[in-house]
């Protein structure tokens, strides 16, 4: 039995599919965890969602910003030119797949893998701990009754720095942007959402948000996708405790797969223009 991580698969099923195969994917007994983002961009997301869904208990989301983008359209809340997403919209199922992904975790925690899987990062003054419990904040608001509620305010980069007197949409906007949008923060711990470009491009006074000098949720292993401009060394990835598995398969870069058990990575290449 093995556990794998994929990076974001943004409607790339015929990729999937091929990674799946390359690892030689056990439903029986292999397990798998996806970083976010299954939809959009890509070509056809409800393969995507009808897959995964259909792995029941074998399988694990974490939700990522497009996902969320999709229960924010199906909503009627927003709406891109660029989205490829109505598939989605006009499938006779969607309604039980939306049901679906609104019931994934923003944050899930193995403690016997030791490792945490997160779709874009932490905000630095949060603990494991205290991810966890945001986390479920944030989760019970999108699995209730008045998740349209919370989807109507979603959108936005502020509040940007966590204070826990943070109280209704103010903080659970912050709790959505830390778990599912932020690369970079400020020496003040602030979330930079408007800064997107690749280490090393950013601008004085910001950080990768996992090389944050004071970020207090290292000592734990987390795996994480969404920043596909990221190239991290395995020297790095160890010295930071995390690990990153968007290769930007939706941009031209490939699909991966770490396997957990030992940090072994499994890619198969993009079949996107």
């Amino acid at each position: 039995m093995a556990t794998y991580a994929i990076g974001d698969v943004q409607g790339c099923y015929d990729e999937l599919c091929s990674l799946l195969e390359l690892i030689r994917f056990d439903p029986a007994g292999d397990r798998l965890w996806f970083a976010g983002d299954l939809v959009n961009r890509g070509p056809d997301s409800l393969s995507v969602l009808r897959l995964v869904k259909g792995l029941g208990d074998r399988a694990v989301t974490v939700l990522g910003n497009h996902d969320l983008h999709l229960l924010a359209t199906a909503a009627e809340v927003r709406f891109n030119v660029t989205d490829t997403i109505a598939d989605v919209l006009s499938a006779g199922d969607r309604e039980d797949l939306l049901g679906w992904l609104r019931g994934c975790p923003l944050f899930h925690r193995d403690s016997t893998l030791g490792y945490c899987m997160v779709h874009a990062g932490l905000a630095p003054p949060w603990t494991l701990d205290d991810a966890e419990i945001q986390a479920r904040e944030l989760e019970a608001s999108l699995s209730g009754a008045d998740h349209r509620a919370f989807l109507n305010v979603m959108y936005g980069n502020r509040p940007d720095k966590w204070d826990d007197a943070l109280e209704g949409q103010d903080r659970l906007r912050f709790i959505t942007n830390a778990f599912t949008r932020i690369r970079y923060c400020r020496e003040d711990g602030s979330l930079a959402l408007e800064e997107t470009r690749a280490p090393g491009t950013h601008p004085p006074g910001c950080y990768p948000w996992f090389a944050h000098p004071e970020r207090r949720n290292r000592g734990g292993r987390i795996v994480f996708g969404h920043w596909a401009a990221l190239r991290m060394t395995p020297e790095e990835e160890s010295a930071h405790g995390v690990y990153h598995i968007d290769q930007g398969c939706v941009w031209g870069g490939e699909l991966t797969a770490m396997r957990l058990d030992d940090g072994e990575r499994f890619s198969v290449p993009s079949r996107q223009p």
